[in-house]
């Protein structure tokens, strides 16, 4: 039996494995978020992995609000890489599996060819560097059985994401405009989930080792619009503009498609399209 410690429990990913945990019967799920445990707090930490006897840590939690970040990179920076290395040095002294979650956006953007695991991040924002922060803190402490899983562009029918954003902009826009110059691949919450939970046995690793995880295919912020209001039935007018033209606090990648070749070898997993998986998402939405 695992005991499966899942951070960040109402956060979209977190939320969708709730959803699929009822098919996870070996499975004994304590799902927690920022009111339940402090993950910056070490020993808070250690104290409810010990009382819990928790033998899996998948750490969801993550501060995500990207452009607030470059305000506030103190808070980014407790949650992405101090409480990171908490669950690392906690998962090396008790021998704990653990799963940690990253980001596309530890890329600059900058190579115009889908990133695979060795290639050299470089972040550009202060969410980007903190998530990287996190990433180098569980690879220098180097406990056993623990993987890095990098995704990008994550939607669900749960929190807040891109999807609905647009959906609700929908709803009293008859024209709406969205970048065509950022290209990456959306990722499903839920196809993250299942890809978690049935790697997660076959985990047995003495070094970190690092993934990439989106659904396949390529698209940019416009194309991934006008295929939400396609599947929809929205008749809604989209416009394609460049970055420069929607300015943000953060600088985001131009180009971070993630290459999934190595965990769908390793751990023999299929990956479904995005546009397959967001249309099997159709009636799950406002």
């Amino acid at each position: 039996m695992y005991n499966i410690l899942v951070t960040g429990g109402n956060g979209q990913l977190g939320s969708e494995l709730k959803e699929i945990a009822y098919n996870y019967q070996n499975y004994n799920f304590l799902f927690t978020d920022v009111k339940d445990l402090d993950i910056t707090n070490h020993t808070a930490v250690a104290s409810f992995i010990e009382s819990n006897q928790i033998n899996v840590i998948v750490n969801c939690a993550a501060y995500t609000a990207v452009d607030k970040a470059e305000s506030e990179p103190e808070l980014s920076d407790a949650i992405n890489h101090l409480a990171v290395a908490n669950f690392a040095q906690i998962a090396k002294d008790k021998n704990i599996k653990l799963i940690h979650i990253s980001t596309d956006y530890v890329f600059d953007g900058n190579n115009y060819k889908p990133y695979t695991e060795t290639d050299i991040p470089n972040p550009k924002s202060v969410y980007g560097q903190t998530k990287l922060d996190g990433e180098l803190a569980i690879q220098d402490i180097k406990p056993a059985n623990s993987i890095i899983i990098r995704t990008s562009w994550v939607y669900s029918k749960f929190g807040n994401n891109f999807v609905k954003t647009m959906l609700r902009l929908a709803e009293t826009r008859d024209e709406i405009s969205v970048v065509a110059d950022q290209i990456g691949s959306p990722t499903n919450a839920s196809d993250l989930g299942k890809a978690i939970l049935t790697i997660l046995p076959l985990i047995k690793n003495k070094n970190v080792e690092v993934f990439h995880y989106s659904n396949e295919g390529v698209c940019s912020w416009y194309d991934f619009a006008k295929t939400i209001f396609e599947i929809k039935g929205i008749s809604v007018k989209v416009n394609s503009i460049r970055s420069e033209l929607y300015q943000t606090p953060a600088e985001r990648p131009f180009y971070s498609v993630l290459n999934t070749t190595s965990i769908k070898n390793k751990y023999k997993i299929d990956i479904l399209d995005w546009r397959i998986s967001l249309n099997s998402l159709k009636n799950e939405y406002i």
